[in-house]
């Protein structure tokens, strides 16, 4: 499972939600991803202290700056582009096993008290975000 992480000022996706500030978070899944693995993203995403203090410094998490979160499956993130000019997305899993985990991953920062968007699983979607930093990191479970 790979997420990409932003922290924005505010983002949407049509068809779906949109949040203000907050993250937007981008969410692959590959074939042999368990619900662990979602239970424990999602956890590392509410605390991932990017979103700065009083000093600038990067010390407060989106749960601690009351902020919402942004969730859109993207089965491309699981691309091998090692050889040739194609990617290959044969080690994405297929949308029965990825669709309850991206689910469960979306309902574990509910959970947690986050509120939460989602874009239409499955679906083609046009993703519109600020950006605020820029602050991308990439998470791996």
């Amino acid at each position: 499972m790979r997420a990409v992480v932003q922290r924005v000022s505010r983002a949407r996706v049509s068809p779906g939600g949109e949040i203000g500030s907050g993250l937007c978070v981008l969410l692959g899944v590959a074939g042999g991803d368990e619900e662990q693995q979602a239970v424990r993203l999602a956890g590392k995403v509410a605390r991932l202290r990017i979103f700065p203090d009083d000093a600038g410094r990067f010390d407060r998490s989106v749960e601690d700056v009351a902020g919402s979160v942004l969730v859109v499956s993207q089965f491309t993130l699981i691309a091998d582009t090692a050889t040739g000019n194609r990617p290959s997305f044969a080690e994405a899993a297929p949308p029965e096993q990825a669709e309850p985990l991206y689910e469960l991953f979306c309902s574990e920062l509910r959970t947690l008290g986050l509120p939460v968007e989602t874009g239409v699983f499955g679906a083609k979607m046009d993703v519109e975000l600020v950006n605020d930093g820029p602050v991308t990191l990439v998470l791996d479970s």
